[in-house]
C-alpha cells in the first residue's frame, strides 16, 4: 500500500475531485450566473444561454437587476400561486424548449418528474431531464456492495450501465444508485433501487448500513450539477450475485480495491459517481493520508457546501433585518432625544415656579 506505484497512482485522485466539482471551482468566474428563485426561495442557478431562452416568456420568469446580486435574479411569476399552477406554467416553458431541440439536456427526457423543493416545503416538479438547466438541487441514493474476499480482501461490485439509458450510457457505475422521485424517502428509495438494479433479496437489504453523504458540483454540456448523494454500505456475502431486474444494467464486475481505483480513473466510469467510490474507500481505510498527498483537500471536495451557494433569501433577510436593526435604532435614539428635551423642558418649568 505505501509503495511509490500505489502513491503515484492515488495522487490522481485531487485532480478527479478537482473534474467533479469543475464548476464549484471555477464556474462561477465564467459568465452570468443568477440566482433561480420561486416564491422568494432561491432553488437553483441559471448560466446565461438559459437566461436567452426564458426571456421568451415573460409572462411565466421574471428575469430583473437586483441592489443586492451583481448580475440579477431569474424568477418564476409570484402570481403563480400554488403548486399545480406552478409545475404547468414551467412545463409549458420546457416542452417548448424540448420541440425546439434547443438543450441537449432535454433529449433524455423521461417522463420522471424530479420534485423542486425549499428547505420547507415543496414548489413545483419538472422532469429530471431538466434539472441541469436550472441548476436545482438533486439529491440521490448509492449503494456500495462489497465483500470481504479470504484472498483478495475488500472488493466492490460495480455495475455497467445500460446502452439505452438516457444518461452515461454505457458507463460503469456504482452497484446501486438512482436519484430521489416524488413520493419516495431516502432509504424507501435505496430499497427500491436495490430490487430493480441488482434483484438483492430483503434478507440482504435489510442489513444496508446509513453511511453519510457526499456532495459535489459538477458541469457537463448537459447543464449544472449540484448533486448530494446519501450513501449506504451493504456487506454482500461471498456467493451472492447481483442480477439486474429493469434493463437498464447490463453487466455486474466484482473487483478487488486496486482495481476498482484504477477504473474509476478511466473515461469509461461515470463521473458524477466517482465521489461515492472514493469515499468508500476513504472511510474503509484503502486511501489515507499516508498514501494520498491531497488527502485533505479530497475529503473537502467530497463534502461541498452546497448550502452555501442557495443562500439568496438568507441574503435578503439579512439587508432586512440590518435596516430594521438601524430603523430600531434611529427610532431609540429619537426617543431618548425627546426625553432628554421633555427633561430639560421640565427642570426649567421647576426653576421658574421655585
Amino acid at each position: 500500500m505505501a509503495s511509490t506505484d500505489i502513491n503515484v497512482k492515488l495522487s490522481r485522485l485531487y485532480h478527479l475531485a478537482q473534474k467533479f466539482n469543475n464548476f464549484y471551482l471555477t464556474g462561477f468566474q465564467k459568465g452570468d450566473i443568477r440566482p433561480f428563485l420561486v416564491e422568494g426561495e432561491q432553488v437553483g442557478l441559471v448560466k446565461a444561454d438559459v437566461i436567452k431562452q426564458l426571456q421568451r416568456f415573460p409572462e411565466i420568469f421574471c428575469i430583473r437587476n437586483c441592489e443586492f446580486t451583481k448580475q440579477g435574479i431569474v424568477e418564476l411569476n409570484p402570481a403563480f400561486r400554488d403548486y399545480a399552477e406552478r409545475t404547468k406554467q414551467v412545463d409549458i416553458v420546457l416542452r417548448d424548449l424540448r420541440s425546439k431541440g434547443i438543450f441537449s439536456a432535454l433529449q433524455g427526457w423521461r417522463d420522471e418528474y424530479y420534485e423542486v423543493k425549499s428547505e420547507y416545503r415543496s414548489l413545483l416538479k419538472m422532469d429530471r431531464s431538466a434539472t441541469p438547466l436550472f441548476g436545482v438541487r438533486k439529491y440521490g441514493v448509492d449503494i456500495n456492495g462489497y465483500v470481504q474476499h479470504p484472498t483478495q480482501g475488500l472488493c466492490i461490485w460495480l455495475q455497467q450501465r445500460s446502452n439505452t439509458k438516457e444518461t452515461w450510457p454505457g458507463k460503469w457505475d456504482n452497484m446501486v444508485g438512482g436519484g430521489l422521485s416524488v413520493g419516495y424517502g431516502i432509504k424507501e428509495t435505496a430499497i427500491k433501487e436495490a430490487a430493480e438494479e441488482a434483484s438483492i433479496p430483503s434478507d440482504l437489504v435489510k442489513n444496508l448500513v446509513s453511511a453519510g453523504c457526499v456532495s459535489f458540483f459538477f458541469e457537463s454540456d448537459q447543464g449544472l450539477f449540484p448533486n448530494t448523494e446519501y450513501v449506504f454500505d451493504l456487506e454482500l456475502p461471498l456467493d451472492f450475485v447481483p442480477q439486474n431486474a429493469d434493463g437498464e444494467v447490463q453487466a455486474f464486475e466484482l473487483l478487488p480495491a486496486k482495481e476498482c481505483v484504477e477504473r474509476v480513473f478511466t473515461p469509461d466510469f461515470k463521473t458524477t459517481s466517482c465521489p461515492v467510490v472514493i469515499d468508500f474507500l476513504i472511510r474503509h481505510g484503502y486511501i489515507t493520508p499516508e498514501n494520498e498527498v491531497h488527502f485533505t483537500q479530497i475529503i473537502e471536495l467530497l463534502h461541498v457546501p452546497l448550502q452555501s451557494l442557495y443562500t439568496y433569501k438568507s441574503v435578503l433577510e439579512q439587508k432586512q433585518k440590518l435596516k430594521q436593526q438601524n430603523q430600531s435604532q434611529q427610532q431609540s435614539h429619537l426617543a431618548n432625544n425627546i426625553k432628554t428635551i421633555e427633561n430639560g423642558h421640565n427642570n426649567k418649568d421647576a426653576t421658574i415656579n421655585n
